[in-house]
């Protein structure tokens, strides 16, 4: 029997991927658990496995091509009978069979007409109800343009198209990602003919850059942005780096100066709560979470990745090490999964090793702050002395930008925060003292 598989649901709020590899071709036999293709999500590449054993006889996709959850990517000819489906989905969102339409998936309870009628389900795909139950759409209003009238994504999106004005509609015609315009979906003024004055060349916005975009849009909308910055004296503890970085080597790790700010933030936070938390506007409450993971920006060929580094509060600077050393490497490689890139309470991003200065990063959010850390160089400083005079010595210094939510803290808690951060990484004995 010919079963199509289609793109699973791969996480909470994806919705598309980039096909960046297919490993099979028609007429090659697989088994249940061989890789089918690769897919790159917003921000992880995943492995997507046939839920079959049978002869590949249809590939749909191809490299470069972005498709959405539900969309048929194969067809696996094997020796069942049952009908299409989804069968990569789990088992309690599997949709069953209309034995009158032959079509994927039937109305759950949220399509059944109210005061419990014999009406007919509406055939859809859990994605298509998925995306009509975000919008506030009533399949049984829409237009099907499916086979065996089932109804699309596609009409989905054109039965809200039709019923909201221009700068509501997630999607415009074609199906085309959101127009960001301050993190909102509206209208954008419409572009001039570039090529009018010279050459140009068009490349897809998509997958990281595209996320990254979404994310970025939706913070700076949200979040009213404030910084707080300053230079800390690190010339101890890199000192005390230098001193202790062989002994990390050998045990698998690297010992930099983003280790100890890692180490650092998570005392920092738990003296300063509110920094470590998440404002819930429809709640109208501060959640203050009580565990310190920490994303860290990672630079990569595909653009900026956050992985997140779990409880560092309980961990020791040399696990630190050792374990960021593998995030990042794991990063680059686009082997990290989708979970290691969410549950973050705060972000750190670095940009010393690029040579970088003071900057003031976005906030990621749901998080409330986010610490830019730039590159330490050897500065002239003006030094008190014990008899009380003043002199110039050469000292590295770092430079820091706290991002906070202003809705949260004040300028006050944030200098606090800065001031309780630099007295740790000036004085690394403050440091252990204060893990």
């Amino acid at each position: 029997m010919a079963r199509s598989f289609r793109l699973p649901d791969l996480g909470e709020g994806v919705h598309e991927g980039e096909v960046t590899a297919v490993n099979v071709k028609a007429g090659q036999k697989v088994s249940e658990g061989d890789t089918l293709l690769s897919i790159e999500t917003d921000k992880a590449a995943v492995d997507i496995p046939s839920p079959f054993t049978g002869t590949v006889t249809e590939v749909r996709v191809r490299p470069g091509d972005t498709v959405k959850v539900g969309a048929v990517l194969v067809v696996i000819e094997t020796d069942e009978t049952a009908t299409d489906s989804e069968p990569a989905l789990p088992e309690e969102k599997k949709p069953t069979v209309s034995a009158q339409t032959q079509s994927p998936g039937v109305a759950d309870k949220r399509d059944a007409p109210a005061g419990g009628g014999h009406e007919t389900p509406v055939p859809a795909s859990p994605a298509t109800r998925r995306l009509a139950r975000e919008w506030g759409v009533d399949l049984r209003q829409v237009t099907p343009t499916g086979s065996g009238g089932v109804v699309t994504a596609d009409d989905v999106r054109a039965f809200a198209k039709d019923a909201q004005p221009r700068e509501e509609n997630p999607e415009d015609a074609g199906g085309r990602s959101p127009r960001l315009s301050g993190g909102m979906m509206q209208s954008v003024p419409e572009l001039p003919d570039f090529s009018r004055w010279g050459p140009v060349e068009r490349t897809p916005f998509r997958s990281i850059r595209r996320a990254t975009a979404v994310q970025m849009a939706t913070a700076w909308s949200q979040i009213p942005h404030v910084s707080s910055q300053d230079s800390v004296d690190v010339t101890r503890l890199e000192a005390f780096r230098q001193a202790h970085k062989a002994a990390v080597v050998d045990a698998g790790g690297r010992l930099s100066i983003t280790v100890f700010v890692i180490k650092a933030l998570a005392a920092a936070l738990k003296a300063f709560p509110r920094f470590n938390a998440t404002l819930d506007v429809a709640g109208q409450e501060i959640i203050l979470k009580h565990y310190y993971h920490i994303g860290v920006a990672v630079n990569t060929d595909s653009g900026l990745i956050v992985p997140v580094v779990r409880d560092v509060d309980r961990k020791s600077i040399t696990q630190l090490a050792v374990e960021l050393k593998e995030t990042v490497e794991q990063t680059r490689a686009r082997k990290i999964s989708r979970d290691d890139l969410q549950g973050g309470t705060f972000t750190l991003t670095n940009a010393g090793a690029m040579g970088g200065g003071f900057f003031t990063p976005i906030i990621n959010f749901p998080e409330v702050a986010i610490l830019g850390a730039g590159q330490a160089r050897m500065q002239p400083v003006v030094e008190t002395g014990e008899s009380g005079r003043h002199h110039i010595a050469a000292r590295l210094m770092m430079p820091l930008v706290l991002c906070f939510d202003h809705r949260i803290a004040d300028g006050a808690e944030a200098i606090g925060f800065l001031n309780h951060l630099m007295a740790m990484l000036r004085d690394p004995d403050a440091l252990l003292m204060g893990i």
